[in-house]
């Protein structure tokens, strides 16, 4: 199967809340979510070839809203949904060890959800919130691939034994985790491929 092909891009809207994300007409998504600073924004530029798609930002936890992106491809359309990050965000009552209420409503009850993508900074040992984040995936039956970002940070063998490492903490194998590198490019082909088995 040939990976997601993208026609164009553009940003669809910002919603504050669970309830405000009924109103988006639906479409399969695909939800990006992570520890702030993690890279997601970064990675999203890179994914649809826009540099400035999704807001980067030097200060963590400055994505508050579940903000969506409409891909369109040559046969269908897709939203990328860019999930506030955990961890730095400004985030009123938590639940599941860490998670949002309104974060936990979306990943748990949007009917459209196809798959999760969970970034994990490959440089550093998972954090409990990420430990959290995978347990309420697993524990929710939620479709998810873990994304290792930030590979460019080591040498192409030093990235395989760092992803050995993060697989072993996780509990899972390297075939589970998809390396990125949003500076070089990494991973943009292994993501959209899977993107493309839900379409």
């Amino acid at each position: 199967m040939d990976e997601f092909k993208i026609k164009n891009v553009s940003f669809l809207k910002s919603c504050g809340t669970y309830a405000q994300s009924l109103e988006v007409p639906p479409l399969p998504s695909f939800a990006f979510v992570g520890r702030s600073n993690v890279g997601k924004s970064s990675l999203l530029n890179m994914l649809t070839n826009r540099k400035s798609l999704a807001n980067v930002s030097k200060t963590p936890g400055r994505t508050r809203l579940i903000n969506y992106f409409q891909l369109d491809g040559y046969e269908n359309s897709i939203y990328f949904v860019d999930l506030p990050g955990y961890g730095y965000a400004a985030a009123s009552k938590k639940i599941q060890g860490g998670w949002d209420e309104e974060i936990s409503n979306f990943l748990a009850q949007t009917a459209t959800l196809k798959q999760v993508f969970l970034l994990l900074d490959i440089r550093h040992a998972p954090s409990a919130l990420d430990i959290a984040a995978l347990h309420f995936l697993q524990s929710s039956e939620i479709p998810f691939t873990i994304i290792a970002t930030k590979a460019d940070k080591f040498s192409k063998s030093g990235a395989h034994g760092a992803v050995a490492k993060l697989a072993s903490s996780l509990g899972l194998t390297k075939n589970d985790i998809i390396v990125s590198s949003s500076e070089k490019g990494i991973g943009r082909t292994d993501i959209l491929l899977k993107v493309a088995t839900y379409c």
